[in-house]
C-alpha cells in the first residue's frame, strides 16, 4: 500500500485547560435556553413587562391593606353610631364616615376582604371545575363532547347577570352563597378554552403512545392533557378573579349582596350613589377606585402571563 492510500491522522491543537474527548464519547450540547430553564425564561419575560410588575404591586398592596390593615387601624365596624353619620374627612376619620357612622377607611378594609375572598375563591372553583369539564369533553370527543358542550352552550345562552340575580334572591345572602353563585356562571369560559386545548393535545404523539400502552382516559386527562394546558389555565384564572370581583360588585350594587353589617366594595359604591347628596366624593371614590385598581391589576398580570407562557411553550 502506498503512502497516499494509508489513512492520515490530523492533529488539532487542544486549548489549554480543555479536556480531550475520549474515543466513542459524545459531548452533550445544551441549548442556551435549556441551560437557563424555560420557566426562568418565562419569569424574565414576565418581569420585563412593567405593567405586570405594577399589577403585582397593586395586588400585594390591596391584600396587605385589607387583611393586615385592620390589625393596625382599629375601628368599630360592627356597631352603628348614627351620631357620627356623614362626617367629613378629618384626623380621626381620614375619609369620613358613612350613613351608619362607620369609618370609611375601615369599611374599605372589611369590604376588600369580602371582595377578594369571593373573587379568588370563585375563580379557583370555576377554574378547577371548568378545566375538568373541558378536558374530559375535548379528550373523549364523540357523544361525550356533544353532551357536555351542549350543556355549556345552554348555560351561556342565559344572561349571566340574570342568573346571578335569580340565585342571589333564591339563596341566603352570605359569602359562601356568593362564591357558589359567581362560580356557577364563571366556569363556562375555562371549560370552552380547555376543551379547545384538549382537542389539539389528544392528537400528540405522547398522548397516542400512552393510549396504545393501555393508559386510562381519565389518567391521560389528569397527567397529560391538563398539565400541558397550564398556560391557558393560568392566564384565564387571573381574568376570572377580575371578572368575579366585578360580578360581586354588580350584584351588591343592585342591593342583592351580603346583608349588613357585612359589606364589600360593590355595596359601598351602591351606598355612595344612594346618599350622593351627603358627601358623595368620599363615599364613591374610594370603593370605585379600589375596584378599578384591583381589576386592572389582575388584567395586567393576565396579559403578562400570556406573553410569558407563550414564550415558554415556544422554547419547549
Amino acid at each position: 500500500m502506498s503512502t497516499l492510500d494509508q489513512p492520515q491522522t490530523i492533529a488539532f491543537p487542544v486549548p489549554s485547560g480543555a479536556t480531550q474527548e475520549k474515543p466513542g464519547e459524545v459531548q452533550d450540547i445544551v441549548p442556551a435556553f435549556e441551560a437557563q430553564g424555560v420557566w426562568r425564561l418565562a419569569f424574565n419575560v414576565f418581569v420585563q413587562n412593567r405593567l405586570a410588575v405594577v399589577g403585582v404591586g397593586i395586588v400585594v398592596f390591596m391584600v396587605l391593606f385589607c387583611f393586615a390593615g385592620p390589625l393596625f387601624y382599629h375601628t368599630n365596624q360592627v356597631d352603628t353610631n348614627l351620631a357620627n353619620e356623614f362626617l367629613a374627612p378629618s384626623h380621626a376619620h381620614p375619609l369620613g364616615t358613612d350613613q351608619d357612622g362607620f369609618d370609611i377607611v375601615g369599611r374599605l378594609m372589611i369590604g376588600g376582604q369580602t371582595s377578594l375572598e369571593i373573587g379568588i375563591a370563585a375563580a379557583l372553583i370555576a377554574t378547577v371545575f371548568g378545566v375538568l369539564w373541558g378536558a374530559v369533553a375535548g379528550f373523549f370527543g364523540g357523544w361525550v363532547d356533544n353532551l357536555l358542550m351542549r350543556f355549556v352552550d345552554i348555560m351561556l345562552a342565559i344572561p349571566a347577570l340574570f342568573l346571578l340575580l335569580f340565585l342571589a334572591v333564591a339563596f341566603p345572602r352570605n359569602v359562601f352563597t356568593l362564591i357558589i353563585v359567581v362560580s356557577v356562571t364563571a366556569w363556562l369560559i375555562p371549560a370552552r378554552l380547555v376543551r379547545a386545548e384538549a382537542l389539539t393535545l389528544r392528537t400528540r404523539e405522547y398522548v397516542q403512545a400512552v393510549t396504545m400502552m393501555g393508559g386510562g382516559g381519565f389518567r391521560i386527562v389528569l397527567r397529560h392533557i391538563i398539565p400541558n394546558s397550564v398556560g391557558t389555565i393560568m392566564v384565564n384564572a387571573t381574568f376570572q378573579v377580575a371578572d368575579a370581583i366585578l360580578l360581586v360588585a354588580a350584584v351588591n350594587y343592585l342591593g342583592l349582596g351580603i346583608a349588613p353589617p357585612a359589606t364589600n366594595w360593590g355595596a359601598m359604591l351602591s351606598d355612595g350613589t344612594t346618599y350622593i347628596a351627603n358627601g358623595w366624593w368620599w363615599l364613591i371614590y374610594p370603593a370605585g377606585l379600589a375596584i378599578v385598581l384591583t381589576v386592572v391589576a389582575f388584567n395586567f398580570i393576565g396579559d403578562a402571563l400570556r406573553d410569558a407562557l407563550e414564550v415558554r411553550l415556544q422554547k419547549r
